[in-house]
């Protein structure tokens, strides 16, 4: 018995009565079995979510004629919808300056098979973390960046990016300021990791801030890269809680933690294709 197609479908539209059962039945005449499904109601803004995890149990059906009769189905609601074949990985580029720990931390974790991704490249603006990607096999990408030529280097950015393919971009610490344009760019397709559970500490040695206003909470937020510096839509967050006796050294060490997990979440989470972008904020269906 040849093993079954399996795709996830994400689809959101102003709420409305018969939504569920158009999109339902459609999937089973297709013999499509839903093995998981959610869907959330923001009342507040009048709009439906809703995530599905089918697989494809006709042998006369394929991902291509479940997808070519949608559009029928969805365009009575308005429907903005996408299905994607959870047997082809998304492709990831990673970008880092010289901290390691996110980048080290994403690495062991795709190694683990915990990360469904194909990594097309590591590029940097420093030549410092290039063993470690000669050390997993994966490109390196040198693309030092100043005043001069920023612009230039993240055309050539582009250029990788369309080369490769590459679906997603994660920021693992990579210490640069996007262009807005670049950002533009790559709206809903970057993801970034702030040391800081936002709003928080902004500006130079956060940790140390934290230290001095004696903070009993400190974390991670992952988010969407947008024009507005670390204010694009939050993904996930990481906290752990801290006390008087942390040292700034030692906070800077819990923060690694938490960075670490913030960032591999939303990566998963994007990965699986259970994230909304919806304005400034997200839905996440976990």
């Amino acid at each position: 018995m040849s093993e079954l197609k399996e795709f996830v479908l994400k689809a959101s539209c102003d709420a409305t009565s018969g939504i569920v059962a158009a999109v339902t039945s459609y999937l089973a005449d297709l013999g499509c079995y839903i093995a998981e499904m959610h869907q959330y109601d923001d009342e507040e803004n009048k709009r439906f979510f809703m995530r599905a995890v089918c697989r494809i149990e006709s042998a006369e059906t394929s991902l291509d004629t479940v997808r070519s009769g949608f559009d029928a189905q969805a365009a009575p609601f308005n429907m903005k919808w996408d299905m994607t074949d959870t047997a082809s990985p998304m492709r990831v580029l990673l970008m880092v300056s010289k901290f390691d720990h996110c980048l080290d931390d994403l690495l062991y974790r795709h190694r683990k098979g915990e990360l469904p991704m194909e990594i097309t490249a590591i590029v940097s603006n420093h030549k410092d973390l290039r063993p470690m990607a000669e050390r997993e096999g994966i490109r390196f990408v040198h693309l030092p960046v100043n005043k001069e030529n920023k612009l230039e280097q993240e055309a050539a950015l582009l250029d990788i990016v369309k080369e490769t393919k590459t679906d997603l971009i994660v920021l693992a610490r990579y210490m640069q300021i996007l262009s807005d344009s670049l950002c533009k760019e790559l709206n809903g397709r970057a993801i970034n990791i702030h040391h800081s559970f936002l709003p928080g500490f902004k500006g130079a040695k956060p940790y140390h801030q934290a230290h001095e206003r004696g903070v009993k909470l400190i974390g991670a937020t992952a988010h969407y890269v947008t024009s507005d510096l670390d204010e694009g839509p939050i993904i996930s967050q990481s906290v752990q809680p801290v006390d008087h006796t942390y040292s700034p050294d030692r906070l800077v060490a819990v923060g690694r933690d938490t960075e670490t997990v913030a960032l591999a979440t939303a990566v998963r989470l994007h990965l699986e294709n259970r994230v909304f972008m919806y304005g400034n904020k997200t839905v996440v269906f976990k």
